[in-house]
């Protein structure tokens, strides 16, 4: 997001930081009356644009969003639409996406309160690593002319039980609502959600061979300290390495294999 959507952004994600605190708080039932929301708002272009439109006033732009949702959502989620409507966004799809990532947050607290949300960051990872991996599944479930409902029989025969509910509905709401992005884009956008509840940092790590997990606790504890941040590893395999490690977090790529080693020894070499 640019400019002043991102301040929007920000400080609804600390409304919604205000809000999950409540201990008696559905943070599963706010996620999905969110998402009912960002759904409507993806559909209706010309509700989204009166909904950001400068011209009217913050109250007119929130009592109209009452006028349509009011009825169909709780009260915290309303208050949450509200402030939403009535901050200012650069284009009006922001508002859509707003919406959408609080829904994200919403949920990744409720699989933090289950005890789930270490699970569902590696699923997360995981499922979007399979999907990219697979053209054919990529295709299938990015398939826009293929009706929504045959789209999420695939999904839930391909996770089935396998995964947390919260990685369940995260995915399907990565199929059904792309907004633009890949699936596998979408997926890891939300497992950075997933990783910020805990306050860590995202490490995808490629390794030649599986790490242990005195391996895995090593490398943790060397990048917590250098980041000053917990990290979260996400680990892959690739024989092709030979050995080392290639270690991504955020635009940083670190690399620490064989082939880099030689490569950069060939270099000096030819000068």
């Amino acid at each position: 997001m640019q400019g002043g959507s991102r301040d929007s952004l920000a400080a609804l994600r600390d409304d919604l930081s205000t809000v999950l605190r409540s201990g008696d708080l559905d943070r599963a039932g706010l996620a999905a009356e969110l998402f009912d929301v960002s759904a409507v708002l993806d559909r209706e272009k010309t509700l989204r644009r009166v909904l950001t439109d400068p011209s009217r006033t913050e109250d007119a732009r929130a009592e109209l969003a009452a006028s349509i949702f009011g009825e169909q959502v709780s009260d915290v989620a309303a208050d949450l639409l509200a402030a939403a409507v009535r901050a200012r966004w650069s284009r009006p799809l922001d508002l859509a996406d707003a919406v959408e990532l609080l829904a994200v947050e919403a949920l990744v607290a409720s699989a933090e309160q289950a005890g789930r949300l270490d699970a569902v960051e590696d699923e997360l990872f995981r499922t979007g690593r399979v999907i990219a991996g697979s053209h054919q599944l990529r295709g299938a479930l990015g398939d826009r002319f293929a009706p929504v409902d045959s789209r999420v029989a695939l999904l839930v025969d391909l996770l089935g039980d396998q995964v947390a509910e919260e990685t369940l509905r995260l995915v399907r709401q990565a199929v059904v609502a792309p907004r633009g992005r890949s699936i596998d884009d979408s997926l890891e956008t939300y497992g950075m959600v997933a990783a910020e509840r805990r306050s860590r940092l995202v490490a995808t790590v490629t390794a030649a061979v599986p790490l242990t997990e005195e391996q895995r606790e090593r490398l943790g504890a060397i990048l917590a300290q250098a980041y000053g941040h917990e990290v979260q590893l996400n680990v892959e395999v690739d024989p092709d390495l030979i050995g080392g490690l290639r270690i991504e977090i955020g635009d940083e790529v670190i690399e620490g294999t064989v082939l880099s080693r030689l490569a950069d020894a060939r270099r000096r070499l030819v000068g």
